[in-house]
């Protein structure tokens, strides 16, 4: 019976129960898509990586437990974790192939600094029913990459959110984040994904990729802090530079190492 390492790490937290959790499963080489898409579904976490180490770059793909996603920022986070303090990778910098193209991760500190391609989000109208799906009585402005970002002004309204994540899930994006400036960060948010098999996401490495640069334009500032989640947190430190891409850095801590047998 073929049996695997599974690791299971709390991404952008410094200790266990918080962040967000995600299971990474290293491999030799790929089992077919099916395969990998049960093992998801099995580990039911919103994020399950695999990587497969090919010369000096690793394919890596993220899983939810209902599809494959094109870009996972946690379980990248969780990956690199995984490679370095588990598996002791000696490279500097971590290459990662993937869906989004390469994305490379490197030590920075006490923290992991993964470099990703920016987006721009678009500003547009308030879609027919967003706000009432998810519960607010009104938003500052709304803005689209392949999420909706909707932009309030009071961080409370934030944590009390209560979606109804069958409404939410009838729109055509990956996720809607809701966002808020912070008395202690840059800005606070929360992401939900119902679309994708994930009703709320505690922390997201990748929707950050479109926050960041919102709040560095809004702000005028290219260092920031943020907090994502509801009844679980994680901290992100963000850096949207002028190249087109943002470095997201964060911790991460082991939860749990085990076997699966296949």
């Amino acid at each position: 019976m073929p049996q695997f390492d599974l690791y299971q790490v709390d991404a952008f937290t410094a200790a266990p129960f918080g962040g967000n959790p995600a299971a990474v499963m290293p491999l030799q080489a790929w089992l077919p898509d099916e395969t990998l898409q049960r093992i998801a579904e099995e580990n039911n976490l919103s994020e399950t990586a695999y990587f497969v180490r090919t010369g000096d770059v690793y394919e890596l793909r993220w899983f939810t437990p209902a599809v494959e996603v094109d870009l996972c920022g946690h379980a990248t986070l969780a990956s690199a974790y995984v490679l370095f303090e588990q598996l002791n990778a000696q490279e500097d910098v971590l290459r990662f192939s993937t869906r989004s193209g390469e994305l490379r991760v490197r030590r920075a500190g006490d923290r992991l600094a993964m470099d990703f391609p920016a987006k721009q989000p678009q500003a547009e109208d308030i879609p027919p029913g967003l706000l009432q799906a998810l519960g607010l009585p009104a938003a500052q402005a709304v803005y689209r990459t392949d999420d909706y970002l909707v932009v309030i002004e009071d961080e409370s309204l934030v944590d009390d959110l209560n979606p109804d994540f069958a409404a939410l899930a009838a729109f055509d994006v990956r996720g809607v984040a809701v966002t808020a400036p912070s008395v202690r960060f840059d800005f606070v948010s929360r992401w939900f994904g119902p679309r994708v098999g994930v009703n709320e996401d505690p922390v997201t490495g990748s929707a950050h990729t479109s926050l960041a640069p919102y709040w560095a334009h809004r702000l005028g500032k290219r260092t920031l802090s943020a907090q994502q989640g509801g009844a679980r947190k994680g901290q992100l430190h963000c850096e949207v530079q002028d190249n087109g891409r943002v470095v997201i850095s964060g911790q991460a801590a082991l939860y749990l190492r085990g076997t699966i047998y296949l």
